[in-house]
């Protein structure tokens, strides 16, 4: 049963994680975004209590 010897897929396994953490990452961690979020206020907005109808 050839699909139980590890040692061919344990090596692609190993070297597409290297290739993923070494390339991949930094560069998607890179990415800079054109609209960066403007800071909220930190005041609380005034609410007015309901008169319910009833």
């Amino acid at each position: 049963m050839p699909q139980l010897n590890p040692a061919p897929w344990f090596a692609m396994l190993i070297f597409s994680w290297l290739v993923f953490l070494t390339i991949i990452v930094p560069k998607t961690l890179n990415h800079l975004f054109p609209n960066e979020p403007s800071p909220q206020s930190t005041q609380l907005p005034k609410t007015d209590p309901w008169t319910w109808p009833w």
